[in-house]
């Protein structure tokens, strides 16, 4: 039976929206990216000039640099630590319920809050270090979100802990879901635990690691609300990411049009990470 009129009435102005207000502005930053624009935008046409110059900027490097060192160690640490606890999760302990609340809590917080929660356990001065010292530890010293050298690696521990809950439940859902009489079969021959998870349950997972990864690699390119919360892009530029650099010189240093051509490579590079994945999922639709 056809749906009707009113389906399509109701989802029109939605669509519209999405269209106007995503897309069309997508397509406008897009053209941005190839004019002179500096405070305000202006259509004159500019060729690749903006592209010049941002590959030529130190800042960009210095943004990608971080961002290689944040995304990998995000996404290996997350994942290595989501598939652990769902192992341990997922052996019938007590209260398991319980556990997977504890976890998952940290996703329910915004990337600005716990931005701000970790930037003041990690301040020397107010946070663990402060309190170690008042408890009698008194050579205790954890400054890393002071040291240039060492900050961005607080901007890995913050993100690591608001998202492995969520990973963690990921690996626990693809856990439930592999063949138990495959595993049965491996226990009556005698295998071990080790053994069964690497020859049996691991390589089933297949599908939720490429889900995770994609999951994870465009939430660290898009990363911003979480640096701005917790370092604000410093000490210096260490923990400047191409997010951060868009904002600034599209905002604060009227470079609009290079700020338009840093956010468009940063949509290249989540499509390049995001369009594989869904092609995959439209051809298994396709074929059932």
């Amino acid at each position: 039976m056809k749906a009707g009129w009113l389906p399509k009435l109701l989802i029109t102005p939605s669509a519209f929206l999405v269209l106007v207000c995503v897309y069309g502005y997508i397509m406008f930053t897009v053209y941005l990216s190839f004019t002179p624009s500096t405070i305000l935008p202006v259509l004159e046409w500019n060729g690749t000039a903006a592209y010049t110059r941002l590959f030529g900027l130190e800042n960009w490097s210095v943004a990608l640099g971080n961002l290689w060192i944040f995304a990998s160690l995000y996404i290996l640490i997350a994942m290595a630590l989501g598939l652990s606890l769902a192992i341990l999760i997922d052996q019938k302990i007590r209260a398991e319920s319980a556990f997977r609340s504890i976890f998952l809590y940290p996703m329910a917080l915004s990337f600005i809050v716990t931005g701000t929660a970790w930037k003041w356990l990690l301040d020397p001065g107010v946070g663990l270090e402060h309190t170690l010292h008042t408890l009698g530890f008194a050579n205790f010293s954890f400054g890393w979100i002071k040291d240039s050298d060492m900050a961005i690696y607080c901007v890995v521990i913050a993100a690591v802990w608001q998202t492995t809950g969520f990973v963690m439940a990921m690996f626990l859902a693809g856990l439930r879901g592999v063949d138990s009489e495959q595993v049965n079969a491996a226990r009556l021959d005698g295998a071990k635990a080790w053994q069964i998870y690497h020859r049996i349950i691991i390589p089933q997972l297949g599908p939720v690691f490429i889900s995770a990864f994609v999951i994870l690699a465009h939430m660290a390119i898009k990363s911003y609300d979480l640096v701005i919360a917790l370092t604000n892009g410093g000490p210096g530029r260490s923990t400047w990411l191409p997010s951060v650099f868009m904002y600034q010189y599209t905002f604060t240093r009227n470079e609009m049009a290079v700020g338009a051509a840093s956010s468009v490579l940063m949509l290249l590079g989540i499509a390049v990470v995001v369009l594989p994945y869904l092609y995959s999922e439209l051809r298994k639709v396709h074929h059932g």
